[in-house]
């Protein structure tokens, strides 16, 4: 489905990362990647995973500063020349104000938590347009904190849904040059950026017991969702936040 197309994923961290199982599945079905890591100790990490997908273009960028996204900039262009693809899977927020009152949250880490989950997203939108071909198509990555309180996601959840409204306003922007943007609400997962949010076994179990199909989504499952958004069979989907949640997402109040 993606044979000839080639694109960049940021944000893999490890082998339960979402991101790693977007590339594995982009992987299958033809691309060529890029990948990106924030620095030397997530390397050791990501260098045995983009071996695994044939990718010899593995840069370094922290998406906090303009300088690296302008080098990744040339990297890809010297690379691929133009590009059909990116996929973002970046956030961060510190974990020591997850816990607890939204209240609480500092002013620094507010506008942290907003730069480098939400702008970040905006910021790789604008510095790659030039390169991205007719057709391609940006993918982000939100959570159901977003739209409804979840426990201990505090000011992740604002940032979340500024990310939701960015890619409405994204996909306008880059609409005219038939881009697509859409984001990816994903179900609870067992990642090094959910092991962040305190009691996430029992918002994992909570998630699992009352969704309607009774489980938990997984990563091939997000993988295949991205390859939908990504590939031609949503040529006409932009703007949109999907939900792949097993369906937790319409679950108003459990059965007793």
């Amino acid at each position: 489905m993606l044979k000839g197309k080639k694109g960049i994923i940021f944000g893999i961290a490890n082998d339960h990362s979402i991101a790693w199982g977007i590339a594995e599945k982009f992987h299958e079905h033809g691309a060529d990647l890029a990948i990106t890591y924030q620095n030397n100790t997530l390397l050791k990490r990501v260098k045995p995973l983009a071996d695994k997908v044939n990718c010899d273009c593995l840069i370094e960028c922290d998406v906090s500063k303009e300088e690296d996204l302008n080098k990744t900039l040339q990297v890809i262009k010297n690379k691929f020349g133009n590009i059909d693809f990116i996929i973002h899977a970046v956030a961060y927020s510190d974990k020591n104000e997850l816990n607890g009152r939204y209240i609480e949250t500092s002013k620094n880490n507010f506008i942290n938590s907003l730069s480098i989950s939400c702008y970040s997203f905006t910021k790789i939108a604008k510095v790659f347009q030039p390169i991205l071909n007719e057709n391609g198509s940006l993918v982000t990555l939100s959570f159901y904190g977003a739209n409804k309180v979840m426990p201990n996601y505090n000011v992740m959840g604002v940032a979340k849904a500024a990310l939701e409204t960015s890619v409405k306003y994204l996909s306008v922007d880059l609409g005219e040059q038939n881009i697509r943007v859409n984001a990816i609400s994903a179900g609870p997962m067992r990642t090094l950026a959910g092991a962040a949010i305190a009691n996430a076994r029992e918002v994992f179990k909570y998630t699992n017991d009352n969704s309607s199909l009774k489980r938990n989504v997984n990563l091939e499952e997000l993988g295949n969702s991205a390859l939908y958004l990504v590939s031609e069979m949503s040529s006409a989907v932009t703007g949109e936040i999907h939900y792949v949640d097993c369906g937790f997402n319409i679950v108003g109040m459990p059965k007793a």
